[in-house]
């Protein structure tokens, strides 16, 4: 990706761009499928094989895809328009998603279904790695966090609305043809993200990132291990949700009381960044792991249903800022033209917290996930700790340093 700058309507500390609207409404729908699959590929499935656990199949079926794919087709794109190819891989998710819609209305076997889903998978981590990079040329620096902040807005907006709307369209339709609305909602982008032409890397660019080495510094990788546990704590909640209110004696349906509480604190967390236009200093990230952490053992603690409420809502509270947090360090850590590489593998520390929470609920129990998921969120807010540390020591041996970079 070029480091010109798309000019045209940029959004810094004043007014919102009609560019910027239209990118935070495709960076919302986008979600639709990821969000709603667990219903929506449940309701799908489950009338062709009578299990329910078919649904969590075709998600691991996506998720894992989606790990595979995220790095080598975002390195794919760096020759292209980022927007154009944005569109493309957006486009090649909806195809993916619809064929499996059309094999599950013709009956066809589960392992072809899972063949579906995971070519709908395999290019999401790169799509959402461009889709991300794209806002760099419609905002400002002053402005991003502002801008990201409503983006957590509308994500946390969208993983509450995208189930309910999955199961009413399953209910009143059909599982077939709702799976192809929310699949035609996840392609928004193709329409909303306006064309940038200078979001094309010159050939010189692309020579200089083929020889820049692994993105992977230790630094990078703090960032993105917070953003796994961060990943994982948020699930052991919300898929630990059920679990949680059996539990307590509550009926299974309850259990999306722990998971709205969370959802409803995370857009709170999003309002905040975005009307203070900050993000928390270095220092204070990890007295904010450590509140969330706090958070994380306070619902694994099942000391009453109001507990883990509060638990939910500790942790909820702190999602956005160090969300926000860390795509702006990532952000900063990466070459103009590597932007679209290093948010896929963002996306894919996120998945891979998903993938550890379920692997522990499945396989282990409810307590595991919570212990682990609580364990990884502070064992983050001590790695940070001593980050924030290294970095004081730096800045004391440069007495004229003013800026907090991550070098």
């Amino acid at each position: 990706m070029s480091s010109a700058r798309f000019r045209a309507g940029r959004f810094g500390q004043g007014g919102f761009s009609g560019a910027l609207v239209r990118w935070l409404l495709a960076y919302g729908a986008f979600g639709v499928p990821q969000a709603a699959g667990p219903i929506a590929f449940t309701l799908l499935a489950m009338p062709l094989t009578g299990s329910a656990g078919s649904g969590a199949a075709l998600v691991l079926a996506i998720t894992i895809a989606q790990i595979v794919g995220a790095v080598p087709f975002a390195r794919l794109g760096r020759g292209f328009n980022a927007v154009s190819y944005l569109k493309a891989l957006v486009a090649v998710r909806a195809l993916a998603f619809a064929l499996l819609a059309l094999l599950a209305h013709l009956d066809a076997p589960f392992p072809v279904l899972l063949a579906a889903a995971a070519a709908g998978g395999i290019v999401n981590g790169a799509a959402f790695g461009f889709l991300r990079s794209v806002l760099n040329y419609l905002v400002e620096p002053a402005g991003m966090p502002r801008a990201l902040g409503l983006a957590a807005t509308l994500n946390e907006f969208t993983f509450v609305m995208a189930p309910i709307l999955a199961s009413v369209l399953g209910a009143v339709i059909n599982p077939v043809a709702g799976l192809l609305l929310l699949v035609a909602l996840g392609t928004a982008p193709v329409l909303l993200v306006p064309a940038i032409p200078q979001a094309t890397a010159p050939k010189s660019e692309l020579d200089a990132v083929a020889h820049g080495g692994s993105l992977l510094r230790p630094i990078v990788i703090l960032w993105l291990a917070c953003t796994m546990a961060n990943s994982a704590v948020v699930a052991a909640v919300e898929i630990g949700s059920v679990a949680i209110a059996i539990g307590y004696g509550l009926a299974p349906a309850e259990g999306a009381i722990f998971a709205v509480a969370l959802c409803i604190a995370s857009v709170s967390g999003g309002i905040w960044v975005s009307s203070r236009n900050r993000v928390p200093d270095l220092r204070m990230v990890p007295v904010l792991l450590l509140l969330m952490g706090m958070g994380a053992v306070l619902a694994a603690a099942n000391l009453s249903v109001l507990a883990t409420i509060a638990g939910a809502v500790v942790i909820g509270c702190f999602l956005a800022p160090l969300s926000t947090f860390y795509s702006l360090r990532l952000d900063a850590l990466a070459p103009p033209e590597r932007k679209a590489e290093i948010f896929a593998l963002s996306r894919t520390a996120n998945s891979l917290g998903v993938i550890l929470a379920s692997a522990t609920l499945t396989f282990v129990s409810l307590s595991a996930i919570q212990a682990m998921s609580a364990a990884l969120i502070l064992v983050a807010a001590g790695a940070v700790k001593i980050a924030s540390l290294n970095y004081d020591k730096g800045i004391a041996r440069q007495p004229g340093a003013s800026h907090d970079t991550d070098r």
